[in-house]
């Protein structure tokens, strides 16, 4: 075999031998990434850099050998630049909006604190995909919540507010006015804060079966001052209190339930004649399972360790995974009594559906 220049090339085995390599060094470098970020190497890079590994160490409080380790890691993923004269790194602007700022919209680094909580559960998947049983949310480490929900916060920052609510018919001027609002699945309470806080004549709760998120929710509540406006209880998407609500919000996490149906009929039930079910889910389908883009290899990859194992713990009718696609989504919403349909804005991560009794 040879390439367009005449010269010989890999072997198709080779190749993909080389591609699992780089695929194995990817999993290892994710947890570079989560010390990263949970040790701050990244923000004492970009705001002080260029730096030595001794000054990153003494910035970011690390000892200086693992410091300088740390970096030969993140300078062969190309993550990091360094000076040979000076033997001090930068990390790119470019680079760390992605890694360092954790108010920009391209902001990731926080998903890979998940990875401790997802790689803990591996025995449990091998029962799992041997037996039929699940893996349920709580038998995953906390740090799956705060990592899940820190992977989908920017985009619900950067998004929901100017975007998203907008996008919906009367919904703005609802809440402005006074509505009320349920955040379904809320885990740690990102989105439920957004609203009660640009809204602040609203009432708010967020709901989670998680006691765990629910506890980190109430705490964010609190360092925001917003505990006295926001409520969070733990509750599932079938049995949460209340009714006569102008808003229900499901972020990525209809998917996740073992009987969404029940989840969309106790929806129906709970909204107000006049009232909004806004469902947010992942924008990917059957049909970009041979896509690979990045997005599309990320959910399919979740939907195999998580959402799915997450969904049949629950023993419920369905188990959808996070690829369904609108086609399902919008059967389950018809057979729970919905009546309008309508696709309001997407993301190249996400749909957003506005659907109506």
């Amino acid at each position: 075999m040879t390439d367009p220049t005449g010269a010989p090339s890999a072997d198709p085995t080779t190749a993909f031998h080389q591609r699992l390599i780089d695929d194995a060094a990817a999993a290892v470098r994710g947890l570079t990434v989560s010390l990263g970020e949970r040790l701050g190497l990244y923000r004492a890079l970009a705001e002080h850099g260029p730096l030595t590994p001794a000054e990153l160490a003494e910035h970011a409080g690390v000892t200086a050998r693992y410091a300088q380790e740390w970096l030969h890691a993140q300078l062969s993923a190309d993550y990091v630049e360094r000076h040979p004269s000076s033997d001090k790194y930068t990390l790119p602007e470019a680079h760390a909006s992605v890694l360092a700022d954790a108010g920009s919209a391209t902001y990731a680094a926080g998903f890979f604190t998940a990875l401790k909580a997802l790689y803990a559960t591996e025995d449990l998947l091998v029962d799992a995909y041997r037996t039929g049983e699940g893996v349920g949310w709580a038998e995953h480490d906390p740090a799956l919540d705060t990592g899940m929900g820190s992977f989908f916060q920017p985009t619900y920052r950067h998004r929901l507010l100017p975007d998203w609510l907008p996008a919906l018919e009367g919904v703005t001027e609802k809440l402005a006015n006074g509505g009320s609002v349920a955040d379904i699945g809320c885990g740690v309470g990102h989105t439920t804060l957004l609203i009660a806080k640009a809204y602040p004549r609203a009432r708010v709760y967020g709901f989670d079966y998680s006691e765990e998120a629910v506890a980190i929710a109430r705490q964010l509540a609190d360092d925001a001052g917003l505990s006295e406006r926001v409520v969070f209880e733990t509750a599932s998407a079938d049995d949460y209190p209340g009714s006569g609500y102008d808003l229900v919000t499901f972020f990525n996490c209809l998917h996740d339930m073992g009987d969404p149906v029940a989840a969309a009929q106790h929806v129906h039930k709970s909204l107000d004649q006049d009232g909004t079910w806004m469902l947010v889910e992942s924008n990917v389908s059957p049909a970009d399972i041979d896509t690979r883009t990045p997005a599309a290899r990320m959910f399919m990859s979740l939907s195999a360790v998580m959402c799915l194992p997450v969904a049949v713990a629950q023993r419920g009718p369905h188990a959808l995974g996070n690829h369904s696609g609108e086609k399902a989504f919008r059967a389950i919403a018809e057979e729970a009594g919905f009546t309008r349909w309508r696709r309001a804005t997407e993301t190249p991560v996400n749909a957003v559906y506005e659907v109506r009794p």
